[in-house]
């Protein structure tokens, strides 16, 4: 059995905040508001692993009403929910994402991205895609006022194959 799972992140940007995306501190100007570190790639990263599993979505599992999760590590986050679909059964194929950004450019991180997630999800790199797209100074993204992600993941279940 294979399914399918699509995550979707957003946070806004403020000055003189961390600013880290797919596992990697990126140095700029701006960095995202979050109750975690505001990881919009782990972040939709682990929505589609939650979606693909049919698992509900991350607000659900980090809400960040919690005080728990203040200040939180994306990728620990993420790491939980790999823990458990592994022990499920499950294990990804492929994973695609895109990186939505007016500011910084990101193509010199991209590499380093795709590593780091292929790392948190126990999989080879080349099964991960990173691509980077500005916003074309078009809205929110193009007004350098928020960053976004998008991921498509599939999954198998390991007695499937």
């Amino acid at each position: 059995m294979i399914r399918i799972g699509l995550g979707h992140d957003t946070h806004r940007l403020e000055p003189d905040r961390r600013l880290v995306i797919g596992g990697i501190d990126i140095p700029h100007s701006q960095g995202a508001v979050a109750h975690s570190d505001g990881d919009v790639l782990l972040h939709a990263v682990t929505d589609a692993l939650l979606g693909a599993l049919g698992w509900g979505d991350i607000g659900e599992w980090f809400p960040d009403t919690d005080p728990a999760h203040a200040g939180a590590d994306s990728a620990h986050l993420l790491a939980q929910v790999v823990t458990k679909m592994h022990a499920a059964g499950w294990h990804v194929i492929n994973l695609d994402a895109i990186v939505f950004a007016q500011l910084p450019k990101l193509s010199p991180y991209k590499n380093a991205m795709t590593l780091r997630v292929a790392e948190l999800l126990a999989i080879e790199t080349e099964v991960v895609n990173v691509k980077a797209k500005t916003g074309e100074r078009v809205g929110p993204v193009g007004r350098e006022e928020a960053l976004c992600a998008e991921v498509v993941v599939l999954i198998q279940h390991q007695h499937s194959e």
